[in-house]
């Protein structure tokens, strides 16, 4: 079985990862490369696992998550919907078979939260795994925070973290903004569409969705 390990070393994936976050610097966008696709791999399987779904199901969302992005490779506008085809391309290519790799590219097609719906496990694991990497790492121009808002909300966080608590059925997003950089009221200007995807998703997996920024619960 085609595992995440395997898509990660494929070279199509590796180019494709490369030239997407190459082409959204050019743009001006925050990172997107491997540290992003593998952060949001990890943490997709970490949100099934820690809800004791099937392993090979885990394994689906690390692949989804590693490859939710490709399709910047092509244009930034409907991503998504490019990711799912070119996502299908190489994981039949790698010998998926067609059930697994609808549940991949259904997911990878839904991620987006302009257009996006949890439409499985594997999908609202990725939508939470994918809106919880919010952190000032991501900011490749520290001096844009003067000029652009997600680039100063993102260097405004100092930490950030998804955590699962399966038994409470329970989904905390974690923040902590350092508010001298840019004030709470900036993160929901540009993220509330997020926020409202991660509370479906979360919902999706039948769990209450928690947003704490500064040790107090907003959400």
């Amino acid at each position: 079985m085609l595992t995440f390990k395997d898509i990660v070393k494929d070279p199509e994936v590796v180019v494709l990862v490369a030239e997407a976050d190459r082409q959204l610097a050019v743009l001006g966008y925050t990172e997107h490369g491997p540290r992003h696709a593998r952060l949001v791999a990890k943490n997709a399987r970490a949100v099934l696992v820690a809800l004791q779904a099937e392993e090979r199901v885990t394994e689906l969302a690390a692949i989804a998550g590693y490859l939710h992005d490709i399709g910047n490779v092509v244009n930034r506008e409907r991503h998504e919907r490019t990711s799912a085809l070119l996502a299908r391309d190489i994981l039949l290519r790698r010998g998926m078979d067609y059930p697994e790799t609808a549940q991949i590219m259904a997911a990878i097609g839904n991620h987006d939260e302009n257009s996006g719906n949890p439409v499985s496990d594997v999908s609202a694991a990725l939508i939470l795994a994918d809106k919880a990497d919010v952190h000032k790492s991501r900011v490749r121009n520290p001096e844009f925070i003067k000029f652009d808002i997600h680039d100063r909300v993102n260097y405004a966080v100092k930490h950030s973290a998804l955590t699962v608590r399966g038994e409470a059925r329970s989904i905390t997003f974690d923040l902590t903004i350092d508010t001298n950089i840019s004030p709470v009221m900036e993160y929901f200007e540009i993220f509330l569409s997020r926020m409202v995807i991660s509370r479906r998703a979360a919902d999706f997996l039948k769990c209450h969705f928690e947003l704490v920024i500064n040790g107090t619960r907003l959400v």
